[in-house]
């Protein structure tokens, strides 16, 4: 049965390989043509969740919160949807801020846009990012838009409005990026909230399900404002056209797939091989943990990965990717913050704040884990015990990392064999010297880990 189901998962991450004459040419016509700012180099994602943040769940309150994610080391800042949100067939008593009902207002509840203006400067002067969450393919059944552009909405063969195909969310209908209007329209609308409040870029949700060339388009229209990044929160092994970033997402499901004891490290490889042979160095991936909807739909990192919580949030700092931290984990967030009932994050301290400063500071400091072509390309070493071990190890301009993790319940003592390693690193977790040989016996816990560092 381990085998059956290790089978499944690995062909299905495998569908999307490429062979090295695919990847060129993949490289050629799917990676983002456009300059990236200098400020993404070792940049660190985080996703903030307003409504559920503070009890007041507002812009202001917000606020208060920037000079503590400064010193956490966060550089750009996701804000989820902040429009209003469609009533007719909400979910929950407040509904989903996913289901929304005009794209040019801001949700009262949250603030006034000269609010979420001022939080926008307020960013900036911190020396922070932001990122604003445009959910384009499907808006709330009451939407401004269904009154004045009923055509643009995707319809039955009765004429009825329409759901995605591709998830349960009852609460939207489809948009049909095939009208041109529409793709005129939605692009003024992402235009407007950059000129006006100096937005550095977007998340877009689901991006998958709208027209790849109306992305080339807004990326095109939106550089000659500013520069921005534009991150692409679907499925993918590649960065679409005119993005900068794509989402993980397989990652995290390979990840939990292993705490659960379903697959082996194995699968871990086969992902980590599949972004080494889809991207080259440009293009960026989104590495987490934990973002809105695991947690909301799936439980905690703890929950999804018991032991392995702490090492699999190093992985995704050591891997070639730009890591991301959700709303509260680096206070220990330990339940399911609601996404469509009001919640709250119980703030405090816990030994994930000090985890998570290191590592962003570990992150700032070694150029061999920068993001994109800035940072160095990972290199898969061969363990003694690859169905429990993986071994990463990345080097940039004498900059060097090797960073090992023992996906397993068990302790395991393992082999690492690579000559290039040789010399004096700096343990992440201990803090002292150790010499290592290239040819390195190690022993690690179970779901253990140590990154070593030498610059």
């Amino acid at each position: 049965m381990y085998r059956f189901i290790s089978a499944i998962v690995i062909l299905t991450m495998c569908a999307h390989c490429q062979t090295p004459e695919q990847s060129r040419q993949l490289e050629s016509s799917s990676l983002v043509q456009a300059t990236q700012p200098e400020w993404m180099k070792n940049a660190v994602l985080y996703e903030v969740n307003i409504r559920q943040y503070t009890p007041e769940g507002t812009f202001s309150a917000f606020q208060k919160h920037l000079p503590r994610l400064k010193e956490l080391g966060v550089d750009i800042l996701w804000l989820m949807p902040i429009h209003p949100i469609g009533k007719e067939k909400r979910k929950g008593t407040l509904g989903s801020v996913y289901a929304v009902q005009d794209y040019y207002a801001i949700h009262t509840d949250m603030g006034t846009k000269e609010e979420f203006r001022a939080l926008i400067q307020a960013i900036h002067e911190a020396g922070m990012y932001v990122l604003m969450d445009w959910a384009a393919s499907a808006t709330a059944w009451d939407h401004v838009l269904t009154k004045s552009h009923p055509d643009w909405y995707l319809h039955d063969d009765e004429g009825n409005f329409i759901t995605p195909e591709h998830n349960s969310q009852s609460d939207v209908i489809a948009l049909d990026y095939n009208v041109a209007a529409l793709r005129e329209y939605m692009k003024n609308a992402m235009t407007y909230w950059v000129t006006e409040y100096d937005l550095d870029g977007y998340v877009l949700h689901v991006n998958d399900k709208v027209l790849p060339s109306f992305w080339e388009d807004v990326r095109k229209t939106l550089e000659s404002v500013r520069p921005v990044i534009l991150l692409a929160d679907a499925p993918g092994h590649s960065v679409p056209t005119g993005f900068d970033i794509v989402s993980g997402w397989e990652l995290e499901k390979a990840m939990q797939a292993v705490s659960r004891g379903e697959v082996s490290a194995a699968v871990i490889r086969v992902f980590i091989q599949s972004q080494l042979d889809s991207t080259s160095n440009r293009g960026i991936r989104m590495l987490y943990t934990s973002n809105h909807e695991k947690n909301a739909e799936e439980g905690s990192v703890f929950e999804r990965f018991g032991k392995a919580a702490e090492a699999y949030a190093v992985l995704t700092y050591t891997m070639q990717g730009i890591p991301m931290i959700y709303s509260g984990q680096e206070v220990g967030l330990n339940h399911s913050l609601s996404l469509t009932e009001k919640d709250e994050i119980s703030w405090g301290d816990h030994p994930f704040n000090a985890l998570y400063s290191r590592l962003n500071k570990l992150k700032k400091d070694n150029p061999a884990l920068w993001n994109g072509a800035w940072g160095g390309r990972m290199e898969l070493l061969t363990t003694s015990n690859p169905d429990q071990i993986i071994a990463i190890y990345r080097v940039k301009d004498g900059n060097r990392v090797l960073a090992v993790f023992n996906c397993s319940p068990e302790e395991v003592r393992f082999t690492v064999d690579a000559q290039e390693y040789q010399g004096d690193f700096k343990s992440f977790k201990s803090r002292s010297t150790a010499t290592l040989t290239g040819k390195e016996a190690m022993t690690l816990p179970a779901w253990g880990y140590e990154v070593y560092t030498a610059r």
